[in-house]
């Protein structure tokens, strides 16, 4: 019997990590497009032949895409399939990754990244549901971490991947090569997520007060507004710093630049257990603590040495990281039954962030240059730490009902 029950669970557990290992593929081939494009920013600007901003703003459309996206799938998100919601947005995502391989002129670059952003978002947040409805209670967080752990991995091998690509075939040859993998995505959703639950009351849309009562609650409220920040300062780092590694004196090479992105590495290990640090400390210090070692990195940016430099990528990446995850969770824990409206909300909050510093901060750049970028960027992560105090974990949060 003893040996019966041992076996029965290590294959449980051996189930549970291969669940986690594709739940982290799912998310690696949804987001792998969102990042891997800045590792070849300095080569688009070139062949496009404009501003690092105008470059900038053009590749991070995408996240315009998300932000609207996000919205939508949360008002909608109860007459969507979760199997075929999440397949269909990958294998259409492949499309506008594809055309991006014929290098259209500038404006319908930056549409064709729109739409991207907007299939991703779809994936994204179809397959956050199809988690939180058909994971036992005590696996939700897992689950959740090894979502964002496959998007810190998305970040880390995508950039390296779009690097090599584009130095060794050519840009166009890159974005042929990510449609193959959001196809391949397509097909992992389809056939891992097969045992979706039936969905309930799909003819009833979500009503307007799980949306009021997101809005109305302070913390919840002070979570929109850090996952703004996060994704702002995010953007802003490693896509303008991309411009300053390939000057002089560092001068990196495209091949070069990917290497940059192993300061993700930190991150993909620690991500993992911002869910366990959360609860033991709370959101709030954790959040905080997080913030506050991304924005006391980041004098290193603005150093001439490359060690220095990636030293501050490093935890300037795991700081805004595990302040995601810590934010994610938060809100995923404390919304109660309005959990889907404040989960689009909270991403669309996110993604647009993301598209308001790559703007304003290319904006910053071009016309004043990198420090005065960074000290922008300072300040983003200084709010974030002050909207922080703000974040309460109510003993009550079963509030009301999306539906």
């Amino acid at each position: 019997m003893t040996a019966i029950a041992y076996e029965s669970a290590a294959e449980r557990r051996g189930a549970n990590v291969a669940r986690l290992f594709v739940i982290a593929t799912i998310s690696f081939l949804t987001l792998v497009d969102l990042f891997a494009t800045q590792a070849i920013l300095p080569s688009l600007a070139r062949a496009y032949d404009v501003s690092p901003a105008m470059m900038g703003t053009a590749v991070n459309l995408c996240t315009a895409g998300m932000a609207a996206a996000g919205l939508l799938v949360a008002l909608f998100n109860k007459r969507i399939n979760r199997r075929w919601g999440v397949a269909a947005s990958l294998a259409l995502l492949a499309i506008p990754t594809a055309l991006l391989a014929l290098m259209p002129d500038l404006g319908t670059f930056a549409a064709l990244r729109l739409i991207q952003g907007i299939f991703m978002s779809a994936a994204f947040s179809l397959t956050i549901a199809y988690l939180a409805e058909n994971a036992a209670p005590h696996e939700v967080a897992a689950a959740l971490a090894a979502y964002v752990t496959g998007n810190v991995a998305s970040n880390l091998f995508g950039r390296l991947m779009s690097a090599a690509i584009a130095d060794h075939l050519g840009l166009p040859a890159n974005f042929a090569i990510f449609a193959s993998l959001n196809l391949a995505g397509a097909l992992v959703a389809f056939f891992a997520l097969r045992h979706t639950r039936p969905m309930q009351e799909m003819a009833r849309p979500i009503g307007e007060a799980a949306w009021t009562y997101a809005f109305r609650q302070r913390h919840l409220a002070a979570s929109f507004g850090i996952g703004f920040l996060i994704l702002f300062a995010f953007i802003g780092t490693f896509t303008y710093v991309n411009f300053v590694l390939v000057r002089p004196p560092l001068d990196l090479s495209p091949m070069q630049l990917g290497f940059v992105y192993f300061v993700f590495v930190p991150s993909i290990i620690l991500t993992p257990l911002a869910g366990h640090v959360a609860r033991r400390f709370g959101s709030r210090r954790t959040i905080i603590a997080s913030l506050g070692l991304a924005a006391l990195a980041l004098p290193m940016l603005l150093a001439m040495k490359l060690a220095l430099v990636l030293a501050g990528l490093a935890l300037v990446a795991a700081g805004t990281f595990f302040a995601q995850a810590t934010a994610t969770g938060f809100v995923s824990r404390t919304a109660g039954q309005a959990r889907g409206s404040a989960g689009g909300i909270y991403l669309a909050s996110y993604y647009a962030g993301g598209l308001a510093g790559s703007i304003v901060l290319g904006r910053i750049f071009d016309q004043l240059g990198w420090p005065a970028t960074v000290a922008a960027i300072a300040v983003s992560l200084v709010i974030g730490c002050l909207l922080a105090l703000h974040l309460r974990e109510p003993h009550d949060s079963a509030a009301i009902s999306d539906s």
